[in-house]
This record gives structure tokens, C-alpha cells and sequence, in this order.
């Protein structure tokens, strides 16, 4: 998994350099989608599942970050909760992700893919 492991470099001066872990960024995407109102969950893969089933949190579940000429693209998978409009979630979404990252990082947002992975019924009957 180490090997998986991206670093961007976002700044190099006289004092040094300053570089972020891709999870990192992951993790700032993560956040910023689950604040947004109709946004149930962050969907993950099998691994992701089972790890949030044995109580450790992965903040980065459902994200996968990926630099392409300076650009970061973003990809994100998330469960919808039953009642909100797809559409009007999901551009909620992709602002809210775009502004968290390049406000915290200083990197540049190309594009934020959102994947609606399933609906959330949250006890509705």
C-alpha cells in the first residue's frame, strides 16, 4: 500500500519545501462532501467496508485523487439520502470539494467526478 502513495510538492522556497500525502487530500474531499445536506455517507470499496466495520475510520473512504499536469482530478463516491435531487446534490458537491482543496492546499481542482453508489432509505418507509 506505501507504494500506492502519492506526494504533491504545492510549495518550494528558500526555507524549503512543503509537500501532502494524496490521502491528505482525500481526506479534505471526504469531509467537505459529508457536509453537504443530502449527502448520507461516503461509499468505499470492499476494503474500505470491512476496515470501517472492524472500527478503524478511514476519513479517505469513496476518494481517489489523481495529479495530471499540475491539476489535481478528484473522484468521489458517495451514498444519497432518499428525498434530496441527485443533480442538486452532487453540484453541491463538487463546489464544496473544488473550494476545500484549493483553499487548504493551494492546488489547483480540474474536475470532481461524483458517483452516487446507492440511496439511503435512513429508516423511511
Amino acid at each position: 500500500m506505501a507504494e500506492d502513495r502519492k506526494i504533491f510538492k504545492i510549495k518550494e522556497d528558500n526555507l524549503g519545501e512543503v509537500r501532502i500525502a494524496d490521502e491528505v487530500v482525500a481526506i479534505i474531499a471526504g469531509l467537505a462532501a459529508t457536509e453537504v445536506e443530502g449527502v448520507s455517507s461516503m461509499a468505499g470499496n470492499i476494503t474500505n467496508e470491512l476496515v470501517s466495520k472492524l472500527g478503524m475510520k478511514n476519513l479517505s473512504k469513496g476518494v481517489r485523487v489523481e495529479v495530471l499536469d499540475g491539476s489535481v482530478e478528484v473522484e468521489v463516491a458517495l451514498n444519497i439520502a432518499y428525498g434530496f435531487a441527485i443533480p442538486d446534490v452532487s453540484a453541491k458537491v463538487q463546489e464544496k470539494v473544488k473550494t476545500a482543496i484549493e483553499t487548504m492546499t493551494g492546488l489547483n481542482v480540474a474536475l470532481v467526478n461524483v458517483r452516487i453508489a446507492s440511496v439511503d432509505m435512513g429508516g423511511n418507509k
